[in-house]
């Protein structure tokens, strides 16, 4: 069995560092194999020492800490800046994922070791005043941050790839199918716009939700008790804002311990995001078979035993993902409908791994998706075959508002249940003298380019930059 770290190739070529033997590396999961190293323990570790250290640089902001006293903090525990967790080389990982059993989180064991590593004077102002949940909480916050940022640059890569493929294929029809089955004309570029509002609205749900992202700062009992003891009202009421600067997340209107929102506003953004791929990525999955063939990924994954297939990998991790985020998300509902009192008794406890797991199923998702929408290929001939597969029975709804006023209702029926092929549809109609003599064309009115209403202008409006505020709207 391995034993030491290694290197793991992300998608689209960046090598990752792989865990010891005992973590999951990805084995079982492949979709977030090589994405969100932001998330691994170690950096999640440092992010919780960043919580600390930002909490000893606020009380220096407010002016009760010595600055002297937050400089040495800040450069023995590795401070890089806000919204960075700390490089702390010292950090004994494994005794601080043992340390977290006996009382529950890791940020009790914590404590000790940082004291035990920034110089005497400086001790006092380690760990000054907050709970152990206000810790953990600011440090998920910032990974989760982190995370959500790079999950959105290629959710956005994924937009400008959609955006590229909709208008090349602007108008080139193809069979809508509801049901699974043939329905009436589309066009490739409308149901490429389709996932490209899917994603764009994703792209804004997640943003907002990490922009709102706050440092949590309560006390004991969420009454900053501990603070004001400390500093004063006053500067007690200041520093919740002064620790959210030095972590660069928002600041919190008030303790959030039983009030959950952050996790739950943000579980529900990742799901969308989610979902969003998940819907992409199942209509490339199904266009790709082989009796289809309308669509492909731009790198096919092979088959241990048939070396002929190009398997639609891409797709069928990001639905794996698409799969599972939905319970994940609705766990960390679950777990907020039951933080009671002024500390929960295991639903907070159980928020730690399940928004860190939908958060790397959403990362993993989207970098999957990014090489999935920049290498789509159509075959504008498979299209086209299957579209006339039906003859022209897939434009019957034309036919029936059409000829209907022309023919009657229930003989534009009759004509559509005897034809068994297109030709014989066309042969049916020209032997109505009604149709010619209303100056109907047969041929233009069984064309499924010609049934495709306002796909062009959703397109257009899809793939239309936006709009700003200063701009002249005529």
């Amino acid at each position: 069995m391995p034993t030491d770290a290694g290197e793991i190739e992300a998608p689209g070529g960046a090598a990752r560092v792989v865990p010891p033997a005992g973590f999951d590396a990805g084995l079982l999961t492949p979709v977030s194999t090589g994405t969100a190293a932001e998330l691994s323990d170690a950096a999640i570790a440092g992010a919780l020492v960043a919580a600390e250290v930002g909490l000893a640089r606020a009380w220096a902001a407010v002016g009760v800490a010595p600055d002297t006293a937050a400089a040495e903090i800040s450069a023995a525990l590795g401070w890089r800046g806000p919204g960075v967790p700390c490089e702390w080389t010292e950090l004994p990982l494994a005794k601080l994922i043992t340390g977290a059993v006996a009382g529950g989180n890791p940020v009790i064991p914590l404590v000790g070791i940082l004291r035990a590593g920034v110089p005497e004077a400086a001790r006092p102002w380690v760990h000054r005043g907050p709970t152990s949940q206000d810790i953990l909480d600011s440090a998920l916050m910032l990974s989760a941050r982190a995370a959500g940022e790079l999950l959105a640059a290629d959710l956005r890569r994924c937009a400008e790839s959609l955006t590229h493929f909709a208008r090349e294929y602007r108008d080139v029809p193809v069979a809508a199918r509801t049901l699974t089955q043939h329905a009436v004309p589309t066009t490739l570029g409308l149901r490429a716009s389709g996932w490209l509002r899917g994603v764009t609205r994703a792209v804004e749900r997640l943003d907002a939700a990490v922009a709102q992202l706050p440092a949590q700062l309560g006390g004991a009992g969420g009454t900053l008790a501990s603070f004001v003891e400390v500093g004063g009202p006053d500067r007690a009421a200041a520093l919740p804002a002064a620790y959210a600067a030095e972590l660069g997340l928002a600041a919190p209107a008030a303790p959030w311990h039983t009030t959950r929102w952050p996790v739950t506003e943000l579980g529900d953004a990742l799901a969308q995001a989610v979902a969003a791929l998940g819907v992409i990525a199942a209509d490339v999955a199904t266009l790709s078979r082989t009796e289809i063939g309308e669509l492909a990924e731009g790198e096919g994954g092979g088959s241990s035993a048939m070396p002929q297939k190009r398997n639609p990998a891409h797709s069928v991790l990001i639905r794996s993902a698409a799969i599972r985020a939905p319970q994940l998300a609705a766990t960390l509902v679950a777990a907020a409908g039951l933080a009671v009192d002024e500390r929960p008794d295991g639903s907070w406890h159980a928020e730690w791994p399940t928004l860190r797991e939908l958060l790397r199923l959403a990362r993993g998702a989207a970098a999957h998706a990014r090489i999935l929408t920049a290498g789509l290929r159509a075959d504008t001939d498979a299209a086209a075959r299957n579209l006339a597969r039906t003859g022209g029975l897939i434009v019957a709804e034309r036919l029936a508002l059409v000829l209907g006023p022309v023919l009657g209702a229930p003989r534009v029926r009759a004509i559509v249940a005897a034809a068994e092929d297109g030709a014989q549809l066309a042969a049916l109609l020209r032997a109505e003298p009604a149709i010619p003599a209303a100056g109907i064309d047969v041929a233009e009115l069984l064309d499924p380019a010609h049934y495709t209403g306002l796909a062009g202008r959703l397109v257009d409006a899809a793939v239309a930059p936006p709009r700003t505020h200063t701009e002249d709207p005529a």
